[in-house]
């Protein structure tokens, strides 16, 4: 497989603090990456240094095989999608302007194969074609949210950064787009990573999963080794939470942590 996203002996300070040290992560093409661990651990700092937003300290992050640094900041930007908790849209603009605001950039001469990118994306997200000249504070939460993944994707990039894009929706909706997500990933084959505070998304969601304390990988595997192996007492005690959670025996846990039970780390 390809590798895709390369963090060679990175590290984050801020003056005498220190977010990642020695930090190595290869992730490679076609994953689906689920990135949980406690607060101040690093999880968003990962993803805003892949698209530039934040500059390591030091050591290098290669994207494709290619030193970011060497790349034209805007250029990589608009061939990540990339999405947020609460979609951040811009609220001036309707849904279909919101969603067609990175392709119109890239394609500004073909406007129809645009338009066909923003239904095609609104359909797979879930949103009615009525919506398209809504402004986002027409909008409820969740169709906001699907607004935010739909112009995060209208662009068709290779990866996709997502960082906890569910925490400001309800349960029930919540659900609802993990499972649309979980279905966009499997058509495309998009390599994403994504952070979360919610063990059981990240083991629901990510063919692999990233489990980080204090800036330090605590573990990187399959969810199944993650539940049934845990590789440091960090791990242990994420995974007894859903255990809990489930109260079932472990040959059954993985089934609970697919079906979406709710344990979060905080």
């Amino acid at each position: 497989m390809n590798t895709v996203i390369a963090f060679k002996d990175v590290k984050k300070a801020y003056g005498d603090k220190v977010v990642l040290e020695h930090f190595n992560l290869s992730v490679e093409q076609g994953e689906f990456v689920t990135i949980i661990g406690s607060s101040g651990c690093g999880k968003t700092t990962i993803l805003k240094m892949i698209n530039g937003l934040i500059k390591p300290t030091g050591g290098s992050i290669l994207l494709h095989g290619q030193n970011i640094e060497e790349k034209d900041m805007i250029q990589l930007r608009r061939n990540i999608g990339y999405a947020i908790q609460g979609s951040v849209l811009f609220p001036h603009m309707t849904v279909e302007q919101n969603i067609s605001y990175v392709p119109n950039l890239l394609n500004k001469r073909d406007k129809q194969r645009t338009r066909n990118a923003v239904s095609k994306w609104m359909k797979i997200v879930g949103l009615d074609e009525e919506l398209k000249e809504r402004y986002p504070s027409e909008l409820s939460g969740g169709q906001q949210q699907r607004v935010g993944i739909a112009r995060s994707l209208a662009a068709s990039p290779d990866l996709l950064l997502m960082d906890e894009p569910f925490g400001a929706v309800d349960e029930i909706t919540r659900g609802q787009l993990q499972v649309e997500l979980k279905q966009i990933y499997e058509k495309t084959g998009i390599t994403v990573l994504f952070v979360t505070h919610d063990i059981s998304e990240a083991l629901k969601l990510g063919t692999k999963v990233l489990v980080m304390d204090h800036g330090v990988i605590q573990q990187y595997a399959p969810p199944d080794v993650l539940l049934h192996a845990p590789a440091t007492e960090f791990v242990r005690r994420l995974v007894e939470k859903e255990r809990r959670v489930c109260r079932l025996p472990e040959e059954k846990l993985l089934d609970c942590a697919y079906s979406g039970a709710s344990s979060a780390i905080e």
